[in-house]
């Protein structure tokens, strides 16, 4: 039985998150705890983990998922489609283990489904950034919902950043000349060209399409 709709787009009260019943004896909801977050579990958020009080959704990817294979991209692709009206963001963990997978996780989430990602350590380092957008959001912030759009476009900068032969120059020339990610995927080395230089340009194309050229 799905989620109810209520409940898929319930939004906490600030200084609050919905948190999985499941995350309820984590690490992770104890950092939480730590850092003056208060936590209402529930059972039925559909797919994501966690509902902030910026409308945003979370999804948790777990190392052990990525190094266990693809299962972990039909509860991604089930997590894009769910009728939630909330932000949607993916905390993968980016660990020695599962650094060698990274890439093609980066490039399914982001590219392929078009979701905000953000890498993390593990779950300390989760409850810490989701304290910290918590705590921001207070109700007599005036800025607060500009606050979640500062995250996501630092969240994009830092993962133009990671593409090959890309410095931190370079990836704020290219967010200017290509408002998302997805534009950057699309680009042929062209039009990247007379932005990053041609060896840069040749880099960024092939780290996207080697694996569509390979599987043709």
């Amino acid at each position: 039985m799905e989620p109810k709709t209520a409940v898929l787009n319930a939004v906490p009260p600030y200084g609050h998150i919905l948190c999985s019943e499941k995350w309820r004896t984590s690490s992770f909801v104890q950092g939480l705890k730590d850092g003056g977050v208060k936590i209402l579990f529930e059972n039925e958020l559909g797919v994501a983990d966690f509902h902030l009080p910026n409308k945003m959704c979370i999804l948790y990817v777990f190392e052990c998922d990525i190094i266990a294979g693809n299962g972990y991209k039909r509860k991604l692709v089930r997590y894009r489609n769910a009728s939630s009206s909330f932000q949607e963001l993916v905390l993968v963990e980016r660990t020695r283990l599962s650094e060698q997978y990274f890439s093609a996780v980066q490039k399914f989430v982001v590219f392929d489904l078009g979701l905000s990602l953000l890498p993390v350590s593990g779950q300390t380092e989760a409850s810490q950034l989701i304290t910290q957008i918590v705590n921001g959001e207070g109700r007599e912030n005036p800025f607060r919902q500009r606050t979640s759009s500062w995250l996501l476009d630092s969240m994009s900068v830092a993962l133009v950043h990671q593409l090959p032969g890309v410095g931190r120059v370079k990836a704020l020339t290219l967010m200017q000349n290509f408002p998302s990610i997805q534009e950057i995927y699309s680009a042929s080395t062209a039009e990247l060209e007379p932005i990053v230089g041609q060896a840069s340009a040749q880099q960024i194309h092939s780290f996207f399409h080697a694996d569509h050229t390979a599987g043709t």
